[in-house]
């Protein structure tokens, strides 16, 4: 896998034929990089984010992410794809009936691990999230923040080449949203993993060199 984990050229987005969302822009992530994406309501921010998931198929252009090209995309080549990503959603898509330990050893039972390594790296990371004495309580048992908290710590658990964060902390109390962004520039840091995180607002007092791309009138333009 090459230093660019993400790379669009000529890329046109949208859910209608003539409605283009996203249009003709060009950018690339590189390994290590830490990215926001900011823009207005209804700007495109999230639907950029699925296209890189593999959910939104490119009307036009090329797009590649992880070393998947992402036009027409196989079946093997999107399992392929999501072994390599973690996502966190603003509405957290927890399984309601499975418990939080599970929810988090989800990417690596895909991935094929053993019970056992499951379970270690799952306690581990809510051990990160402060969330280790809940492993057994189902979502619905834990607040907004702690959901959210949990989300992140399975996009985090197969150690993921790139993080795509959507609103993670957007309707969140100060503590989680502090846990949240400490977790990604750790991830960052730490593990060389990239991330790529739609906000509302940077936090202003997260200690990060970072990129920032912003979308307007379906342009993404990076401010230097």
């Amino acid at each position: 896998m090459s230093n660019i984990v993400v790379k669009a050229q000529n890329l046109t987005l949208s859910y209608k034929k003539n409605e283009p969302i996203i249009k003709n822009t060009k950018f690339d992530v590189n390994t290590k990089d830490f990215i926001f994406i900011t823009g207005r309501s209804g700007s495109g921010k999230s639907t950029l984010l699925k296209s890189m998931y593999g959910v939104l198929p490119p009307k036009e252009g090329f797009l590649s992410v992880c070393g998947v090209e992402l036009n027409n995309i196989s079946t093997k080549n999107k399992i392929f794809l999501r072994k390599h990503i973690g996502v966190i959603f603003q509405d957290y898509k927890l399984i309601d009936n499975w418990t939080i330990e599970k929810n988090v050893m989800l990417p690596l039972l895909i991935a094929g691990f053993s019970k056992d390594v499951c379970i270690a790296q799952a306690h581990k990371l809510l051990k990160h999230v402060k969330l280790l004495h809940k492993a057994d309580k189902i979502p619905l048992e834990l607040s907004g923040g702690e959901q959210q908290r949990a989300a992140v710590a399975r996009a985090l658990a197969h150690n993921p080449v790139l993080i795509l964060a959507d609103e993670p902390t957007g309707n969140l109390d100060e503590y989680s949203s502090s846990v949240i962004w400490d977790l990604l520039k750790g991830a960052n840091a730490q593990l060389g993993t990239s991330v790529i995180a739609v906000t509302h607002k940077i936090p202003s007092l997260l200690r990060v060199n970072y990129r920032h791309l912003i979308i307007d009138k379906g342009e993404i333009d990076e401010v230097s």
